[in-house]
């Protein structure tokens, strides 16, 4: 290929954008990340390309300006104009779902919002939409929470304008997110929209072929395309593009599971169901097009520097790639003698295409006026004219929220029944609204956005200030609803959850919220920001011990709790012994509550309590994949199979002098610990743990752990509790114990923190952190001194004899470090 210099505005390397051929050589290039080595910037801007001149020129927009956004998706709907959708916004966020509409006039631009009535695709990346002309076509993608299959349709020529969820009888297509998507516009795929790889809910790259068809009886299905070769098969592949030339499906670039992998460049003709493979183009996350027999590329990142997105622009002639396949370039002769050929790459004033920007913006700008005459589903109150005696009346109104003047109400009209109209008045007002008025993901979405934007920040951590409070501006209030909502996903949870593979492991953190971070920074955060996010392709699961000893657990734990709402089936919290009010007002948790907070900690609804209310909720253990036990403590001497685990009830209130089975239970997979060498085959008392003075305490053997792994056809037992010096440790083969907190007490320099990473495979991997260097930072609590110096504090917390005791009782110890232990295992 070569390169083409462009002058002008030239826009920054960038990846996850789109171009569009929006008239006859001019491309609009529309947002994408920017940056490199992990510290990107989402972006909006608006280049303009001309192909013949070679330059660039950014355009400066007016209107309803979308949000900076990457990952979306954009078309040529008319001359000069662009319709975009969807995309992720950075932070975890993902973009609006409405549709925008960008208009060049004269080298400058304007954008309008397409009014819309009804339910839409919701929010999603990573998605594919085409014109199958009047209609858009969205499909697959990930909505935040997983990937998803289905199909949307707008009809551009329609007015009101609504999406609608397409249902197809037909085998369709699995789940999917990254793939592509094209329209063939002749041939036998004549009309199809055709869909080519991606990745699928269990992170598989994919290398299937579909056709989305339309009939003329309005029903829509979907059909596997045929491959006429069994032997060779198209390569798997994801955050690639395609491009039809004809009836040939051109495979450009994108990325499998095996790293470094060299992906060919690949042609599939619709026509004869072969394959063709060429020389690899290596790109990824870019944008591409065709004008004539030019295929083009820009951005996107290159296989041997996969973290710094690429600049400038590519060009390949297909005539001189094919000269040495002869029916493809039969084919393509064939296609560049048909008059319609350099037409079909240039966008081109359409009578069919009646609704331009203009009637959008009209529609937009008398929303309330046009609603009333063409929403005929609704039934509008209408009172005939005063020489008519006959007044009508509907059983239902039309109600409009609004907070401004010039804010757009097309998506804010519902109906009302008149006997529930005058309770609607309670619902309005700024701030968070009720979840039962309002669509309950926007509502999720606005209760997280600001735990999000001031506690998940892996690339800002290092400027925080020390000893900053981090959450200043989140008041209690949302607080309490941040709970409300995590625990209503908990109380749905068993207490023994099951897991799979691909997922990372954390252990206890203990307030570290900086070395928290940290993991997030070097070994990837769980959100789908695009350069740091892994959340569509790991589970993360945390062994508990949130709270107490160190300084930020209020930072880690309501992070937590906002992670878990997003990400609900990917966000596993297990309860450690630390998540328990007798536990946590002792050693830290009640402080800190109390610090910031300046409330009564005693006060059932204080935040000290309402967070100790969501812990009895918590999940108590966790299986993967039917062969790894994960407990934050241990299996302890009582209980007989993990199916116990799952007759505890919930709330679940820790009893330290047990008196029943259950309660014993309980105790036990939180505060046990393994015996300290492999050669202790028997269980022994644990002093060290007693720490109320129940004698309820013990170290399992080896004989306990080989018999309750057989019983329960378990390889092996994953835990935390104890830290270690080098943040993991192996015993037996079959227990491993991680901590995650480096230098736990601030007086262990040489003690690392480590999490645990389980492939898809079943490898077993440790990713380890040296202690933070030292700064100003106060990262454990002072519990040792006295409560009288603790300024307002007496008056809200009775600390007696015996806790104030145990307050000065030291950091738990290391266990045994023993030759061997620390090698990587599978």
């Amino acid at each position: 290929m070569e390169s083409v210099n462009f002058g002008g505005d030239n826009p920054q390397p960038r990846f996850g954008h789109t171009i569009c051929v929006i008239a006859p050589n001019k491309i609009a290039l529309f947002g994408g990340a920017v940056g490199d080595t992990g510290r990107y910037t989402i972006t909006g801007d608006v280049y303009i390309g001309d192909i013949i001149q070679k330059k660039w020129k950014r355009i400066e927009a007016s209107g309803n300006i979308p949000t900076n956004r990457a990952a979306h998706q954009a078309l040529a709907i008319e001359l000069n104009q662009m319709i975009i959708f969807g995309g992720a916004v950075g932070g975890g966020g993902l973009a609006d779902d409405n549709l925008y509409v960008f208009e060049l006039r004269d080298d400058t631009g304007t954008w309008v919002t397409v009014p819309v009535i009804g339910t839409t695709p919701g929010r999603r990346y990573g998605h594919t939409m085409v014109l199958i002309k009047p209609f858009l076509i969205v499909f697959g993608g990930n909505t935040g929470q997983e990937p998803v299959n289905d199909v949307w349709s707008f009809n551009l020529e329609k007015s009101p304008y609504s999406w609608q969820k397409l249902e197809c009888s037909s085998e369709q297509p699995n789940v999917r997110v990254y793939h592509s998507a094209a329209l063939c516009s002749t041939g036998s795929a004549n009309g199809m929209m055709v869909a080519f790889g991606g990745r699928t809910n269990d992170q598989s790259a994919l290398n299937d072929t579909w056709g989305l068809r339309r009939h003329r009886d309005g029903r829509w299905d979907w059909v596997r395309a045929p491959y006429r070769s069994q032997t060779e098969q198209p390569a798997q592949r994801y955050q690639h593009s395609t491009l039809f030339l004809g009836t040939l499906m051109l495979v450009i670039g994108g990325r499998s599971n095996n790293v470094g992998e060299t992906l060919p460049f690949e042609i599939y003709d619709t026509e004869t169901s072969d394959w063709y493979k060429f020389q690899a183009i290596q790109r990824f996350r870019h944008s591409s097009w065709l004008i004539e027999q030019f295929l083009y590329l820009h951005g996107g990142f290159d296989s041997d520097q996969p973290n710094i997105p690429t600049e400038g622009i590519l060009k390949l002639d297909l005539n001189k790639r094919f000269a040495q396949t002869p029916q493809l370039l039969k084919q393509l002769n064939t296609i560049k003698a048909d008059q319609s050929f350099s037409q079909s790459f240039n966008p081109k004033p359409s009578s069919s295409l009646a609704q331009t920007q203009d009637q959008f913006k009209k529609t937009n700008q008398q929303a309330s006026a046009q609603q009333q005459k063409n929403q005929n589903s609704y039934q509008q109150v209408r009172v005939s004219s005063a020489t008519n005696k006959n007044i009508r009346l509907a059983n239902q109104a039309l109600v409009a929220m609004t907070y401004g003047p010039e804010e757009d109400i097309t998506n804010q009209v519902k109906k009302v029944p008149i006997d529930k109209l005058q309770d609607e008045h309670k619902k309005l007002g700024p701030g968070f609204q009720d979840p039962n008025s309002q669509n309950k993901s926007q509502f999720l979405d606005q209760l997280c956005q600001p735990f999000m934007q001031n506690l998940l920040i892996p690339k800002d951590y290092q400027q925080i200030p020390p000893n900053s409070n981090l959450l200043t501006g989140i008041k209690k209030d949302m607080i309490i609803k941040l709970c409300d909502e995590v625990q209503r996903i908990l109380e749905k949870e068993p207490n023994l959850l099951r897991l799979r593979r691909p997922i990372k492991i954390y252990g206890n953190l203990n307030g570290q919220y900086l070395d928290l971070m940290r993991f997030f920074d070097h070994f990837k955060a769980p959100y789908d920001n695009l350069y740091n996010g892994d959340i569509d392709s790991q589970d993360y699961l945390f062994l508990g011990d949130y709270v107490d000893r160190g300084s930020r657990s209020l930072e880690i734990i309501l992070l937590l709790f906002t992670l878990k709402i997003k990400y609900s089936d990917q966000i596993h919290l297990l309860r450690g012994h630390h998540e328990d009010p007798k536990v946590n007002k002792i050693f830290g948790f009640a402080d800190e509550c109390f610090t910031k907070f300046s409330e009564d900690i005693m006060d059932p609804n204080s935040v000290y309590q309402r967070i100790n209310r969501v812990f009895q909720y918590m999940p108590l253990a966790a299986v993967i994949e039917d062969k790894i036990l994960c407990i934050h403590g241990g299996i302890g001497q009582t209980m007989r199979t993990i199916d116990e685990i799952e007759l505890i009830q919930k709330p679940l209130e820790i009893v330290h002098d047990p008196k029943t089975y259950q309660q014993k239970i309980a105790l036990e997979l939180l505060w046990s610990d393994p015996c300290l060498q492999d050669e202790e085959l028997e269980n022994q008392p644990n002093p060290e743990r007693d720490i109320f003075q129940n004698k309820q305490m013990f170290r399992f053997g080896t004989n306990r752990i080989n018999k309750f792994l057989q019983e329960n056809s378990l390889n092996m037992i994953i835990r935390s509790h104890e830290p270690t010096m080098e943040g993991f440790e192996r015993q037996n083969n079959n227990v491993i114990t991680i901590f995650s907190c480096p230098d736990y007490g601030g007086n262990q320099p040489q003690c690392k923190g480590s999490i645990l990473t389980i492939s898809k495979r079943g490898d077993i991997i440790p990713k380890v952190i040296l202690p933070a260097a030292p700064n100003q930072e106060q990262r454990w609590m002072d519990l040792e001194e006295p409560i009288q110096r603790k300024k307002g504090f007496a008056k809200y917390l009775v600390i007696d004899n015996e806790e104030a005791q145990l307050r000065r009782r030291p950091y738990t110890p290391l266990r045994q470090k023993r030759p061997s232990s620390q090698k990587q295992f599978k």
